[in-house]
């Protein structure tokens, strides 16, 4: 088991034949994700030669729309490489052709258009995971995104991380116990999925017996997460806020990790979460060694 996406997802890439794109359509096809075309309105009815994670040449279709790549293919996942300014078209396309999962990785996409996009999706059929993530790995499955599929193989452990960075560093730390699946939702103002999502799916999945959480300054999706945590999540979540050195006022990295007003902050965060019962760290190694701890006791 895993949440969102798994060995039967079919993956197409809007914006294949960027340079992003087609570095990245390499990689998911390595990791064993199967990949059955892409998107690009202006090279409709070309073909882009690639490797299978089997070592075997395949020649994957670019189809004009979304929708017709899904037709033609029955693809249920849609990864953009979208440059920011074209980022709001291609999901709203998407989300039209009505496909399963789209995973933005775009980043510098304006919050205006985030805003556009995520209240366009509300009540339709395609979940959102972005933007500015690392999108979504299953380990040993299949991989939507640019998580780098070698750090860890599958295992008990569910991961949903604001930075994509520390979702490589939990997995790398962990690696000895695996993961269900590892979604990274992206540090944006706004996104598609969020914490709670997340919690929700990894407590309804019987293959992950634990989560990891981790969060940023910036925002009360912590707190919230915390809330939810502590009146519907039963398994053992172990937690760390990203920011306890950042000053007031200051964007730190993402787009939305900023304090003001004494809110939002990584202090303040860790106590909503340690109150719900979540041990939090200090620090992503200590964050991992408690659920080392966890993990062995299970």
């Amino acid at each position: 088991m895993s949440i969102f996406v798994n060995k039967d997802s079919k993956v197409i890439v809007q914006g294949i034949t960027g340079g992003e794109g087609t570095k990245h359509t390499a990689r998911m096809l390595a990791a064993g994700t199967q990949v059955v075309g892409g998107v690009n309105a202006r090279k409709a009815g070309t073909t882009v030669s690639h490797t299978d994670g089997d070592g075997n040449a395949v020649e994957l279709p670019v189809f004009g729309t979304v929708a017709e790549a899904m037709e033609q293919t029955g693809a249920n996942v849609s990864v953009l490489f979208v440059p920011p300014a074209f980022t709001k078209d291609a999901v709203v396309e998407a989300i039209d052709a009505k496909i399963d999962l789209a995973v933005i990785i775009t980043e510098g996409v304006p919050v205006q258009d985030s805003a556009e996009f995520w209240a366009y999706a509300q009540g339709k059929d395609t979940r959102l995971i972005g933007p500015n993530c690392p999108g979504i790995i299953t380990p040993g499955e299949a991989l939507a995104g640019i998580t780098p599929a070698t750090i860890a193989g599958k295992g008990p452990v569910g991961l949903v991380s604001k930075s994509g960075t520390l979702t490589y560093q939990m997995m790398f730390e962990l690696r000895d116990f695996g993961f269900s699946t590892a979604i990274g939702i992206g540090g944006d103002p706004i996104i598609g999925t969020t914490h709670i999502d997340a919690l929700e799916a990894f407590e309804n999945d019987p293959e992950t017996k634990a989560i990891v959480m981790i969060g940023e300054i910036g925002g009360d999706a912590e707190e919230k997460a915390a809330a939810y945590i502590s009146e519907h999540v039963t398994k053992p979540v172990v937690g760390y806020v990203a920011g306890f050195t950042a000053p007031e006022g200051k964007t730190m990295g993402h787009a939305g990790a900023i304090v003001s007003d004494g809110a939002g902050t990584a202090q303040g965060k860790k106590e909503a979460l340690e109150a719900a019962g979540v041990k939090v760290g200090k620090t992503p190694s200590e964050t991992a060694s408690l659920m080392r701890t966890i993990l062995q006791g299970l």
